[in-house]
């Protein structure tokens, strides 16, 4: 193998929608960073079956929802 082409993998702390944590390897952030998740499996409507919903971060679904309210749908 090449030297010095792959990236650092390393442990970090994984933060779910409930406050439940775990430790797992992978190579976003440096050792020992957290990171917190706003849309989890617990959560997500895919995994859920749809009773929940997600919330609107950044305006992005009330733009959606605007642009196609006068389709009657």
């Amino acid at each position: 193998m090449k030297e010095k082409i792959h990236p650092d993998y390393h442990t970090i702390k994984v933060v779910m929608t409930d406050g439940s944590e775990y430790f797992t390897k992978s190579t976003w952030g440096k050792e020992g960073d957290t990171l917190n998740l706003d849309i989890d499996p617990r959560t997500h409507p895919a995994w859920t079956g749809g009773q929940q919903t997600l919330l609107d971060r950044g305006g992005r679904l009330t733009k959606f929802k605007n642009k196609f309210a006068n389709l009657g749908i």
